[in-house]
């Protein structure tokens, strides 16, 4: 929630009129994206009716009518690319600058060292968990957007094509309407559940995994900076050493996201394999029977994987979702210590006390090579040091 109230100035501060337009281009693309994905879905039953019926003249004339659709969908899909690139740059560099300039107003860049909370490497929040925070939406809304629509349209498709079907159960006739309608719901549904139970804790595997990746770069520059600042290392085992095990710590944690993503994976594609032949299956015995021509038996596959891959929303991008979640959660921790200051800071200034004694607003150097070496060794401050 506090990444919210900060991101979401991006849609209506000054940058408003260019963020709608962008999103009204989306959007606009989106739905003429799906008329033209239902158009080619009755070209392929039209085509393959052709081919059943060995029409060399209708043959061709479907092949010419799918020049000006394959076009199209081209420049369809090139406009939605521009459009959404656009509008991720856009409001990554807003967020950015929103956040540098949060970070060294009222020197709390100096003073963030001082504050309880998850805030390591700011530089590394901004620089890497912002862009993916503001990426990763356009991308996720789109395609939920998309997958819904989709949903609407092709499940009439379905409906239209598979209507009824008769099954012998324990020496009953049982009667399920609109079958492949039926089957695609439990079919999504049940992936989408299986995904979710075995990536439950994928949120909290990227996000240790980012965490050790940001402390390895800030163990880096620390070290660069100790040895930029000293002529001889004093210590440069205990400065290896902690190196060492920073890096560990990356190698372990990386290992259990390798673990977590190998199981997602058994699902995404097990679904893959077999996905596409369940309704070549469901619809063999009506064409084999002489009730189904060629053409809706494909039309109806086609129609069944995209119903399937929009219902399946929410497995496909579980693992995009759960990235998202940490490099939102990484930012919103990071202004949550900047309000800290804040509130703080607005309490010293109520608090005649603090006059006498600044300690948080007294100004902090930059860099110390005491401090380095500590903050290496993984101690809030040095021994020798004399505090804030």
């Amino acid at each position: 929630m506090r990444f919210w109230r900060s991101a979401w100035g991006f849609w209506h501060g000054r940058s408003r009129p260019l963020s709608w337009s962008l999103a009204a281009l989306l959007v606009t693309t989106v739905a003429l994206q799906l008329y033209i994905q239902y158009k080619l879905n009755y070209w392929s039953r039209d085509f393959f009716n052709a081919i059943e019926k060995k029409d060399e003249s209708l043959l061709w004339l479907q092949i010419s009518a799918f020049a000006p659709l394959a076009a199209t969908s081209l420049t369809l899909t090139l406009v939605s690319l521009w459009g959404r690139m656009t509008t991720q740059r856009e409001w990554r560099r807003w967020l950015s600058n929103h956040l540098y300039d949060y970070w060294v107003h009222d020197g709390r860049h100096t003073q963030l060292r001082f504050m309880s909370g998850e805030h390591q490497t700011p530089e590394y929040r901004i620089a890497e968990d912002a862009r993916v925070a503001t990426e990763l939406p356009v991308d996720l809304v789109l395609g939920l957007l998309s997958s819904v629509l989709t949903a609407i349209v092709f499940i009439g498709v379905l409906h239209s094509i598979g209507d009824n079907l008769e099954l012998a159960v324990f020496g009953m006739n049982v009667l399920v309407p609109s079958y492949l309608v039926v089957a695609v719901i439990i079919y999504s549904l049940s992936l989408t559940a299986v995904t979710m139970f075995i990536g439950r804790q994928l949120v909290r595997v990227i996000e240790d995994f980012k965490g050790a990746e940001a402390d390895l770069r800030a163990a880096g520059s620390c070290l660069r900076a100790a040895g930029e600042e000293l002529s001889i290392d004093p210590r440069p085992g205990e400065h290896r050493r902690a190196l060492r095990e920073t890096l560990d710590r990356v190698i372990e944690r990386w290992r259990a996201l390798c673990w977590q993503l190998m199981r997602m994976t058994v699902v995404s594609h097990t679904n893959m394999l077999i996905g596409p032949s369940i309704a070549l299956l469901l619809c063999a015995p009506k064409y084999i029977a002489g009730t189904m021509t060629l053409g809706a038996m494909v039309q109806a596959a086609a129609a069944f994987a995209v119903v399937q891959g929009a219902f399946s929303w929410v497995a496909d991008s579980y693992g995009r979702l759960a990235e998202w979640a940490s490099s939102a959660k990484r930012v919103g921790s990071l202004l949550q210590s900047l309000d800290r200051i804040e509130t703080e800071d607005a309490g010293c200034e109520r608090n005649a006390a603090c006059i006498e004694q600044p300690a948080i607003r007294t100004p902090v150097p930059a860099f110390s090579p005491d401090f380095a070496n500590a903050r290496l060794l993984g101690n809030t401050a040095p021994a020798s040091s004399t505090g804030p």
